[in-house]
């Protein structure tokens, strides 16, 4: 029997509430052990009022980075010392980094968005709706203006953080936006070809809710994407296809998301498939 060199595994996590419906733990924990590295991944319960104690507790703990997801990808930022240039841009950070006891907030959610959505279609001069314009929603919004969508329209529920999402990309990008209002039974503009939930609705345990949209004007052929990964096929993607659509489940977006995120956290390239077997396996 051969005797550990060290039990002190490097620790990475995720902290968000409610966090214990996100199934990131076994992808990540899964890639882990099939690259023989000796790290740890904690699905970390953090209420608002806690997270910067839990930030701080992260670099006292000697973590390696941690994730953020609702309600703290925002609200994380002002505990950090630097935040990277597409962080920035996008306004949130879901991925923190912790080097030297320095906290480094990148965002991975949009990026690891495009590469699930380019398995299926190029967003290049494509007219996207987006539900939402939150954290998720706002990465998502910048990735695909930099990846040459032609038009983004935003809707939500709160106008004005429509609006703001819809500046941010005028601004800060050569691709057109407009914001809409979201109504009951939102009736899709002619010509979306691709259509994104980045909103929480039919999120796990509430898995038969979804967007209040018209979905009578729909069409087959369209492309749409949710990013909610439990349950991986959605209300409202079994919506979609019934009416002819090509569904993403947010198993794609999770998964390269996190690739991106063991990269930064340990300096190697996680095997995809690997990690997409993993979750594969608890929703099957």
């Amino acid at each position: 029997m051969t005797t550990p060199e060290s039990f002190l595994s490097q620790l990475t996590g995720l902290f968000a509430s409610p966090t214990a419906e996100n199934p990131t733990v076994a992808m990540i924990e899964a890639a882990y052990r099939h690259h023989g590295i000796d790290a740890r991944y904690i699905n970390c319960e953090v209420a608002p009022q806690d997270l910067e104690a839990a930030v701080r507790g992260a670099v006292a703990m000697g973590w390696a980075g941690f994730n953020c997801s609702l309600p703290h990808k925002q609200a994380v930022i002002p505990y950090l010392d630097e935040v990277a240039d597409s962080a920035k841009l996008i306004g949130a950070v879901n991925c923190v980094v912790i080097r030297d006891g320095r906290l480094i907030g990148e965002n991975t959610d949009g990026q690891g968005f495009i590469t699930s959505l380019r398995q299926a279609i190029d967003p290049q001069g494509q007219k996207v709706l987006v539900l939402g314009a939150g954290g998720a929603a706002r990465a998502i919004a910048v990735e695909l203006a930099l990846a040459g969508a032609a038009q983004l329209i935003i809707v939500n529920r709160n106008a004005q953080r429509g609006e703001d999402l819809a500046q941010l990309i005028r601004d800060r990008t050569s691709v057109d936006a407009i914001s809409m209002p979201w109504g009951a039974q939102f009736a899709v503009p002619q010509h979306v070809g691709i259509i994104v939930n980045a909103t929480s609705i039919g999120l796990f345990p509430n898995v038969t809710e979804k967007p209040d949209i018209d979905y009578d004007t729909l069409t087959a052929g369209m492309v749409v994407a949710d990013v909610i990964p439990n349950p991986p096929r959605t209300a409202f993607l079994k919506a979609a296809e019934a009416r002819g659509c090509v569904a993403i489940d947010g198993l794609g977006m999770l998964v390269n998301q996190a690739v991106i995120g063991i990269r930064h956290w340990n300096g190697f390239n996680a095997n995809v498939d690997v990690m997409r077997s993993a979750l594969s396996e608890l929703f099957s």
